[in-house]
């Protein structure tokens, strides 16, 4: 059952709730249908509460916004910043690449074309800005959307991957160990290899 809402208190809470889950969901983004079953309020509450927050953004000196793609709600840094951010990621182009970047673009380059949460499984971490910063950096691409529920992105890798790692194909890459063909016989298979 959906609660009502009655006070500014209230409509606060909500409008904070949406801004956190908004956050939270990154370039997914969430749907109405996403939103209501979360949080148990009714589809014209979190409307209002959607619009009151997207007119605060735009009248704030603020550098987000939020905006909506379909039936698909999101945050969104402004216009403005975009020449900032190309500043930022050229500066981190320049320097070479963590752990958790190497192991985001392993995952890509072996399973691809692969979404967000398939890598964010095999790691148990988020990799969400990692993306970004691999896109930023031309690394990997987007690859179309996955059939699962949501249509999530698919990401690869990039020509500018190869070239970085002196790569021809991904055939290249090397070969991952085999733990066995999945049937157990008393004795863990990975330990007799």
């Amino acid at each position: 059952m959906s609660e009502r809402v009655e006070t500014k208190e209230e409509v606060s809470n909500i409008e904070s709730i949406l801004e956190g889950l908004l956050f939270i969901a990154g370039d997914d983004g969430l749907t109405m249908d996403d939103l209501v079953h979360t949080m148990d309020y009714d589809e014209s509450t979190i409307a209002t509460a959607l619009n009151h927050l997207k007119e605060k953004y735009a009248g704030q000196s603020s550098g987000i916004e939020l905006d909506h793609f379909g039936a698909t709600y999101k945050l969104l840094s402004k216009p403005f910043i975009s020449r900032y951010a190309s500043k930022l990621f050229s500066q981190i182009e320049n320097h070479t690449l963590s752990q958790s970047a190497l192991e985001v673009l392993s995952i890509i380059a072996y399973k691809q074309p692969i979404t967000r949460v398939e890598i964010e499984e095999i790691r148990g971490v988020g990799c969400d800005m990692m993306l970004r910063k691999l896109q930023a950096r031309g690394l990997i691409q987007e690859a179309g959307r996955s059939e699962a529920p949501g249509r999530p992105f698919l990401y690869e890798v990039t020509p500018a991957f190869l070239d970085a790692f002196q790569l021809v194909s991904l055939d290249e890459l090397p070969k991952l160990p085999q733990f066995g063909d999945g049937s157990t016989t008393g004795d863990d298979n990975l330990f007799n290899q």
